[in-house]
């Protein structure tokens, strides 16, 4: 499948939860290096306090959706669905990241694949196409493969399943600074 035709194809996966008015912003958006900015600001202060868990990447994604909401004027969706690496599943069908327009932003991705319980895959391929330290992997939907990643979104969350999340977020983070 072409890049404008996965485009095409995220559209429909957005207008099915939010409506055409929805999709087409999506579309058409282009990142600025302000939001790109502004979004990082909401992710280093997001992963400051949210505890690492293997399964968080959801929560996470929810959390960064609506900090990076009131940061920006840009339409932001959640999505849920499985990351490949070099073509190979590693992560899914509850793995998370936000869709910028068309730009992924993925806060989980690099916190994941430092930790003990990373895929040895998606360790390894993090390591030798990022290095270390990385926080947040921003980037437009069509250079992904070229990093080796592919993002396969099976459904776009709707509003309330973003506040159901940033519910269970915001427990996850007061039971972690109550321990």
């Amino acid at each position: 499948m072409t890049t404008s035709q996965d485009i095409l194809q995220l559209s429909k996966r957005v207008a099915a939860s939010h409506g055409w008015a929805a999709a087409k912003v999506f579309k058409s958006y282009v990142m600025s290096d302000a939001d790109r900015a502004a979004i990082s600001r909401c992710a280093v202060d997001l992963l400051a306090i949210f505890p690492a868990a293997p399964d968080a990447s959801l929560m996470m994604s929810a959390a960064l959706a609506v900090s990076a909401e009131r940061a920006i004027s840009a339409p932001v969706h959640v999505m849920r669905g499985h990351l490949t690496v070099e073509g190979r599943p590693v992560l899914g069908p509850d793995y998370g990241w936000l869709m910028v327009g068309p730009y992924v932003v993925d806060i989980a991705l690099f916190r994941l694949a430092y930790s003990a319980d990373a895929p040895a895959l998606l360790a390894k391929h993090v390591d030798l196409a990022f290095g270390p330290n990385k926080a947040l992997y921003v980037d437009h939907w069509s250079m992904t493969r070229r990093v080796g990643l592919r993002y396969l979104p099976e459904h776009v969350l709707t509003e309330a399943e973003v506040t159901a999340l940033m519910g269970d977020a915001f427990h996850r983070i007061k039971q972690a600074r109550d321990q």
